[in-house]
């Protein structure tokens, strides 16, 4: 697959803002390097600036293991070191400068942190991709997606069959259908992790990811993808072509990873490594 014209080429007169400034509300006490991978993910795959929303208490450890070229945005926590519904005025106002805003990797489940998710979730009127514990917090609490420009679900299966109150057995029986439904009756797009990544729109279109392999099943490999989908909606793709072509390429560079490292050594930071090369393949 080829990546497209907009991702490919740029203007020799462009700038860091043509190209997606991201803001990634992620990370914890616990999971801080969700939100580093999410954020390298975003940058290796063109994201212009990116951001990181994050619980203050872990700002000076992030700082030691991020990329240096990303930047932070300290935030109020909780006792427990996750962010806390008292920050939701400050990401709200600075979202306003935001191209693509990101919830969830490393966030957490702690009933602040869950409010605060969605809150940002059903209040902030910005293109936003929801992962992991963001995904969590909707959990029982799904509306359908009529307040943002754009809406993209990364569910992996565990995550598909809570949103939907069913078990993950039954839904590995019916992917690319859960997937179709879910997205129309949402209006959202669902990017359906795993064998076989499914990635299905509000209008109804469906694609069927053949890139990678099971050494992905691994710590953080979801993390990365949602910064590479993140940085294509910044760049300009419309949320299924985002989804889609990061799916590929999020693939497509776990299976070179995986050629060096073999699947079963293979961690999510090597994904990361080889994405400039899955981008060579793919222009």
């Amino acid at each position: 697959m080829r990546l497209p014209t907009r991702l490919s080429r740029r203007r020799a007169d462009s700038h860091k803002g043509d190209f997606g400034s991201i803001f990634i509300l992620a990370g914890s006490s616990r999971f801080s390097g969700a939100a580093a991978l999410c954020a390298e993910g975003a940058l290796r795959s063109g994201a212009g600036l990116v951001t990181l929303g994050i619980p203050k208490g872990i700002n000076s450890a992030l700082i030691k293991i991020k990329p240096k070229e990303v930047m932070t945005l300290p935030l109020p926590e909780t006792s427990e070191g996750a962010l806390s519904l008292s920050g939701y005025k400050k990401i709200k106002d600075f979202s306003k400068d935001i191209d693509v805003v990101v919830v969830g990797p490393g966030l957490g489940q702690e009933k602040s942190t869950r409010g605060l998710a969605r809150k940002i979730v059903y209040g902030i009127n910005k293109p936003m991709v929801i992962d992991a514990d963001g995904l969590n917090a909707l959990v029982g609490h799904l509306k359908r997606a009529g307040n943002s420009q754009v809406k993209i679900f990364t569910p992996h299966p565990g995550e598909m069959a809570r949103l939907l109150g069913i078990s993950v057995k039954e839904l590995q029986k019916k992917r690319k259908k859960v997937a179709k439904s879910f997205a129309v009756h949402y209006n959202v797009t669902i990017v359906l992790k795993g064998k076989g990544t499914v990635v299905a729109a509000a209008d109804g279109r469906l694609y069927l990811n053949k890139t990678g392999n099971p050494g992905m099943s691994t710590a953080g490999s979801g993390d990365v993808l949602t910064g590479i989908i993140a940085a294509f909606l910044g760049q300009g793709l419309d949320a299924f072509c985002a989804a889609k072509y990061a799916a590929y390429l999020h693939g497509l560079a776990g299976d070179i990873a995986a050629r060096e490292k073999t699947q079963i050594s293979l961690i999510a930071s090597d994904i990361i490594a080889k994405i400039p090369q899955a981008i060579k393949k793919s222009i």
